[in-house]
């Protein structure tokens, strides 16, 4: 959830570290802060509780300027977002250190240290870091090998930057389990979390792999790897401007959002799993507590946001053995409702000022809600600020109306928490271990997907003079049906509707023909064989089918069906899978009728009124 920048240049990098620092804010945080080193290199430091923009003043005020230095956001895990537990973290006027990640074994080393003599300022993991490299310096090693000393030992995720007053020329990192990148100007260099945040001084990057770690210096980059042995790591151009929230190469946000979400879940586990288990303190300060006493989970959200808490259902008392209800947010807000004991009210939204999500929320506590969590994009929201615990899904800007990377991420999250509710309920070591496994694959088997995309488009022309379509589902793929039913009606304006498929002779049967399109989706689960019964039931009434299917369960198109076969996935994650597909379906069919794709007729992206 932090974000860090550093910069050594020859000019004041005070503009540049600001300026990165307000590029991470969608990240999510609740405090900043900035460690320069002054012209007699000696440190200064600023950092406050709150957003970048009081910092900025902050420093503005006292005329802080340097040609080196490193600065931070942070959200907090351990300690409050006060002042104190703000980074960057100092040793007796020595080193400072910005970090990213969770130190596990904190409160060992800790304990260590106040024997020797060092006094703790802050209630943080990560001052365990700066102490343990400035022992390291004191001893005689330069700040690279200290550095490289200091990490050894450490457990957890971690990427830090370090400055050190007795070798203002330089700039260390290190990196494990959480990313870092070096970013490389003309008589100057950069570090961040992100590429988003040096898009505005460069386009050229290194990005540091697990293990590594790096001294930066004006004209000099020296990068080492696990072991202690030098190594060149690549370089490579970021084809994103400055300006990350413009389409770029896409025809339209949508299709550019669709394909960033490799990258949003990546950014939503980032830092969170560790080893094949979660990093539980990565969720909050409260989020032990809270969770301990969960014995139940209420789902309020809208839109594709519900679709989303829907597919949790299944997982929440499949995996974890936690009893869930799932409401719409407008309709849950008007109604006399008992609340168990022990329940936990988690509410989704991807701006987090959806009003009826909201109205939830701040009506919780009457109800008889205990705790509340929230699950968002957006890190300024008033869902954030008002819930007692939030997971931020790290998608970035999200400009098309028709939402995507943000569904995904928040399943993602999502499963993050089935897995710490999990640990209280039924979900075993090994499983844990499986499913976080399962979670670190989706990137490139959402990459995988995408591959489709041509397929796909060539199988919209088939739909593009429909008038309205049947999607289906089974099991937590009734949801995925739902979303795939909301994405082609939203922006395309054909009538859709979504089924589980068992109900399809209860009913909505009576609808099809050959003008009626049935989407079907395929996992090979438990379900399989029953929901071809089912959509045997369609061909026989003359209708026209479209089945996205799991290769594994071995369908072969014929006529009036129409396979397209998807890689193998496990049960678990598959309803994240299976809905890339229908996303592009959707987003093709809308471009073939020249629909406005990204703000479709009467739909707005953030719904702040009833």
């Amino acid at each position: 959830m932090c974000g860090i920048v550093a910069a050594i240049a020859e000019r004041d990098v005070m503009p540049i570290l600001l300026e990165g620092l307000k590029r991470l804010e969608y990240r999510g945080y609740d405090s900043a802060g900035v460690a320069v080193l002054d012209e007699q290199a000696c440190l200064a430091r600023v950092r406050l509780p709150g957003k970048v923009a009081v910092l900025e003043q902050a420093v503005q005020q006292q005329g802080l300027r340097s040609k080196i230095g490193i600065a931070h956001t942070r959200w907090a895990t351990h300690g409050l977002p006060v002042e104190k537990n703000a980074h960057p973290h100092i040793c007796r006027d020595a080193v400072a250190m910005v970090h990213n990640g969770i130190i596990e074994n904190h409160e060992q080393l800790r304990s260590e240290q106040k024997l020797s003599g060092h006094i703790f300022t802050s209630d943080t993991d990560s001052e365990v870091v700066v102490h343990r490299i400035h022992d390291q310096h004191q001893q005689g090693k330069d700040l690279l090998a200290a550095v490289q000393a200091a990490v050894i030992n450490l457990e957890g995720a971690y990427a830090i930057a370090v400055i050190s007053a007795r070798e203002p020329q330089r700039i260390v990192l290190a990196r494990r389990g959480t990313p870092l990148i070096i970013g490389l100007g003309l008589g100057e260099n950069y570090a961040a979390s992100d590429m988003a945040a040096l898009l505005p001084v460069t386009r050229r990057f290194i990005i540091l792999q697990e293990g590594d770690t790096a001294s930066i210096e004006r004209e000099r980059i020296q990068i080492f790897d696990a072991s202690g042995t030098a190594v060149e790591r690549p370089v490579s151009e970021s084809q994103l401007s400055a300006d990350a929230v413009l389409r770029g190469e896409y025809r339209h946000f949508m299709l550019k959002e669709i394909y960033e979400q490799p990258q949003a879940i990546a950014d939503t586990l980032e830092g969170r799993i560790a080893k094949g288990r979660l990093l539980e303190e990565s969720l909050g300060i409260s989020a032990g507590a809270i969770l301990d006493a969960t014995r139940r989970v209420d789902i309020v959200s809208c839109g594709t946001s519900y679709h989303a808490g829907q597919v949790a259902r299944y997982w929440l008392e499949g995996l974890a053995g936690i009893a869930c209800q799932v409401e719409v947010a407008s309709e849950f807000r008007y109604r006399s409702s008992v609340v168990a004991p022990g329940s936990l009210l988690v509410l989704i939204s991807q701006s987090g000022e959806t009003a009826d999500t909201l109205a939830v929320l701040r009506d919780a506590k009457r109800r008889g809600y205990q705790h509340t969590l929230a699950i968002c994009n957006v890190a300024e929201s008033s869902l954030v600020r008002e819930a007692d615990l939030v997971l931020m899904t790290r998608a970035g800007p999200e400009i098309g109306v028709a939402s995507t990377k943000a569904f995904t991420t928040q399943l993602t999250a999502l499963m993050l928490l089935v897995i710490a509710l999990g640990r209280r309920g039924k979900l075993s070591d090994a499983m844990e271990q499986q499913l976080v496994s399962e979670l670190e694959s989706l990137p490139r088997r959402v990459e995988k997907i995408l591959e489709l995309d041509a397929i796909i488009a060539e199988l919209s022309e088939q739909l593009v003079d429909k008038q309205h379509a049947l999607f289906l589902g089974r099991g937590p793929h009734y949801p995925i049906a739902m979303e795939g039913a909301l994405k082609l009606k939203e922006i395309s304006y054909i009538h859709a509707e979504a089924y589980p498929a068992g109900e399809l002779k209860h009913g909505p049967l009576a609808l099809v023909d050959e003008q009626m399109p049935v989407i079907a989706v395929a996992p090979n689960n438990a379900l399989l064989e029953k929901l071809k019964s089912n959509l045997h039931e369609v061909k026989a009434r003359g209708g026209k089918l479209y089945v996205f299917a799991d290769s594994a369960a071995r369908w072969e198109s014929a006529d009036d069906l129409q396979v397209l076969a998807m890689e193998s996935v496990e049960e678990s994650i598959s309803p994240i899978i299976f809905t890339i597909p229908l996303q592009l379906l959707a987003y093709h069919v809308a471009v073939l009728k020249g629909t406005d794709v990204d703000q479709p007729r009467n739909l707005a992206k953030s719904v702040t009124v009833e």
